[in-house]
């Protein structure tokens, strides 16, 4: 059976190939664990585990990441206010770590009751700031390089 998925790039229809012989990689944006999820949040993981499962269906493998946002969300869209993990913390009484595992197991009772599937792993944003400053620097670079590539023509 050939598995065809939704190119948002190209805007076409285009054969599934999987980069590794392997295994599929998927990787979810995931939750800031400083509340209560409601269906809005929710939605995004029905779509991944949708999409997950179509793969095993279709006999790929699958590894999927999500990540878990602890730390430095902030308040507003426009890098402006106050962590919102912080603000959770000082409204509740409670250490920041305390509020994102205290959200985070009530995420996963959420996706329980939905019957959605845990991931390979979940990916704490704490736990990997080094390497997310890593990546930042080199999509910079890549981003100058093609503002100045495209300035050339």
């Amino acid at each position: 059976m050939v598995l065809k998925i939704y190119n948002t790039l190209t805007r076409k229809k285009e054969t599934f190939k999987p980069i590794s012989k392997e295994y599929v990689t998927m990787y979810n944006c995931g939750p800031t664990v400083y509340w209560y999820q409601h269906i809005g949040n929710l939605k995004a993981y029905i779509f991944a585990d949708l999409l997950k499962r179509t793969l095993e269906f279709n006999g790929y493998k699958v590894k999927q990441v999500i990540n878990v946002t602890d730390v430095g969300h902030l308040t507003s869209d426009a890098d402006e206010g106050e962590d919102k993990m912080e603000k959770a913390a000082k409204k509740e009484g409670k250490s920041a770590k305390e509020i994102s595992h205290f959200y985070f197991d009530l995420l996963k009772k959420d996706l329980a009751k939905l019957n959605i599937e845990q991931p390979s792993i979940w990916s704490w944003a704490t736990e990997h700031i080094s390497e997310q400053i890593e990546l930042v620097k080199v999509r910079e670079k890549r981003f100058h390089l093609q503002n100045f590539r495209r300035s050339l023509f």
